[in-house]
């Protein structure tokens, strides 16, 4: 079958019919899902035959993880460490800044920006670009997640998809949004809170992209499945395993998590505020390349993870480098027995991790920041926990904090509490804690409203350029003529035996541009403009044999008292007209006053400011 071919057959079916989203959904999820199992190999192999066999370092991964290569065990060396991770950033570097300068940093802020401003449009090199130097970043050590790549991935070849089928823009934005959630669900192996993700993370504050749910699910869903099939039994293994199985064991404990929100709202807004200062510094300097940047990044990254080792004197070489790479080993141990870690070590962590972080991303290095914010939330919350334990004596196990820890902070940081809370539950194998962690993830969401991770979110579908034109209508119908036009203001009317040569002497001591001919009873018969007379100025031998009669257009584009302004817009587009004749449709012919277009965009911009500052 023929692109054209397929293209015909997409457009016959319906817009918003089942078929169609079911298959061009489970088609995006199906190549996603292929795209995040081929990202997780290519990480793997990277960081065993550089990261591994070079330096020695292998970093911990989560229970759930499926290993492809065998671990690497020698005596880590912090040169050849060093060496890696600036080589590994030096390439990431040239290969995004050479190709698809948009592919470097986190890349969820990319397909956000794509999404309102772009049309959902991404270039088709991007989702290979950055499947290769994400992997290069994350393997050779850099501090970075991987959802960041996946969803720009994913997104990039639903967005590709579209554009070759020739769909919509809306289609477009819908199916970037679906193969964000294919590559998140897939990676996180959490395919109902991805399809939210997708929907929630566009905006700041409490609003949803409702129309991609339901695709973003059916593509996410199956993403999942062909990734954990393609993995094997461990594929359908929560990321963080199944052993973790905790419960409140009192709702008094709901006090001390709300002291603990307090913590991790501190914590992300110092994420935040570390992680774009970095991004501004690193923008200042100009006199290093850009590509160069990320090596440079790299390097003292790596040396913030040898410097904790060395003033922790660890016995476990591999202890402080949890600051590195996903960190997903430490945050394991956090889950399961965080007195192993202890409080002190885990708070270095949480905020080593945010240094190393942002010195890998802000740089120009290619990762995500969803990871990174799970291991900073979980540790935070399990150190959080250790402490409430210690000190106040609470029942429920420190673990338990973690998680919760893991759903605030990401709450906060990136305003989407609704995802996040679902996606931790999945992430862990556990619901015992939803209600919690419903409730850090809210005090979260509310303490953090001024800071954001993901600086193109717009505040909520009203300030968003893909849906700019759905508003105006929706604006426009709600509101009636009868609540626009002045009925009380004075509209010169001129009957239909009046001559021209009164018409002229008329127009020359009045402003008004569009004039109302009426019959003997007061009743409207036709209208013309001033443009109309101007045509007969030059003719002074028929100023007295014409009259408005002659001058006049019968054909009269009117609107009702009752008619919405929608409709008073597209008759003043359709003719590029700036007045309308207010008739009552009750008494045809009977004039109520007049409309103009200024006033109409006037009232709609009121109204509009009024409904964004939450007055309507």
């Amino acid at each position: 079958m023929s692109t054209d071919q397929i293209r015909q057959f997409v457009r016959g079916l319906e817009l918003h019919a089942t078929g169609k989203w079911f298959l061009l959904s489970s088609l995006v999820g199906t190549v996603s899902g292929l795209g995040a199992f081929l990202f997780q190999l290519a990480g793997q192999f990277v960081v065993h035959y550089t990261l591994g066999a070079i330096s020695g370092f292998t970093p911990g991964e989560a229970a759930g993880e499926h290993p492809y290569f065998p671990h690497v065990e020698h005596a880590v060396s912090y040169p050849l460490l060093l060496l890696v991770m600036g080589v590994g950033g030096l390439a990431s570097g040239w290969l995004v800044y050479t190709y698809a300068p948009e592919a470097e940093g986190h890349g969820t802020d990319a397909a956000i920006e794509a999404f309102h401003h772009k049309k959902g449009r991404v270039r088709a090199r991007v989702p290979i670009i950055k499947t290769i130097s994400s992997a290069i970043t994350l393997g050779t050590g850099g501090s970075a997640g991987r959802e960041g790549p996946i969803a720009q991935i994913g997104a990039g070849f639903g967005s590709l998809l579209a554009t070759k089928l020739d769909l919509s823009d809306r289609d477009r934005r819908i199916m970037l949004a679906c193969g964000m959630a294919g590559g998140v669900g897939a990676i996180f192996r959490a395919p109902l809170a991805a399809s939210l993700f997708a929907a929630e993370i566009l905006y700041r504050d409490e609003d949803l992209e409702s129309d991609v749910i339901v695709p973003a699910a059916i593509s996410s869903i199956v993403s999942f499945s062909v990734f954990s099939l393609l993995i094997g039994a461990s594929g359908f293994t929560p990321l963080f395993g199944n052993g973790l199985h905790y419960e409140l064991k009192s709702l008094f404990e709901l006090i001390p998590m709300a002291l603990m929100s307090v913590v991790l709202v501190l914590a992300a807004v110092i994420y935040i505020k570390t992680f774009y200062g970095i991004h501004k510094l690193s923008a200042k300097i100009t006199a290093v390349p850009n590509f160069v940047k990320p090596a440079i990044g790299a390097v003292l990254a790596g040396l913030v993870g040898i410097g904790l080792h060395l003033a922790f004197d660890q016995e476990d070489s591999r202890a402080m480098l949890a600051v590195l790479a996903t960190g997903y080993g430490s945050l394991q141990v956090a889950l399961e027995d965080p007195a192993q870690i202890g409080v002190t070590a885990l708070l270095v962590i949480a905020f080593g991790k945010i240094l190393t972080t942002s010195l890998t991303i802000s740089t120009g290095g290619s990762g995500g920041v969803f990871g990174p914010s799970m291991v900073v939330g979980g540790c935070v919350g399990a150190a959080v926990g250790l402490i409430f334990h210690d000190l106040l004596g609470v029942e429920t196990h420190p673990g338990a904090y973690a998680i919760i820890g893991m759903a605030g902070f990401f709450a906060g940081a990136a305003h989407s509490p609704i995802s996040t809370i679902i996606m931790v539950s999945e992430m862990t194998g556990d619901y015992k804690l939803l209600l919690p962690t419903m409730w850090v993830s809210t005090l979260c969401f509310l303490l953090c409203r001024r800071w954001t991770l993901y600086v193109k979110q717009v505040s909520t579908r009203l300030n968003s350029p893909a849906h700019r034109g759905d508003f105006i209508v929706d604006v426009l119908e709600g509101i009636r003529i009868a609540d626009v036009y002045s009925p009380k203001r004075d509209v010169a009317t001129v009957s239909e035996a009046a001559s021209l040569d009164e018409i002229v002497h008329m127009l020359a001591q009045s402003h008004q541009h569009y004039f109302p001919v009426v019959d003997q009873d007061g009743r409207m018969v036709g209208i013309f403009t001033d443009d109309d007379v101007r045509s007969y100025l030059f003719d002074e031998s028929i100023w007295r044999l014409a009259v408005a009669r002659d001058v006049m257009t019968q054909k009269v584009v009117s609107v009702g008292p009752n008619d919405d302004l929608n409709t008073a817009l597209q008759r003043f587009t359709s003719m590029n007209l700036d007045e309308l004749p207010v008739i009552d449709h009750d008494d045809p012919g009977k004039l109520l006053g007049m409309l103009t277009r200024r006033e109409t965009i006037a009232f709609y911009n009121r109204r509009l400011k009024d409904q964004k500052q939450g007055a309507v």
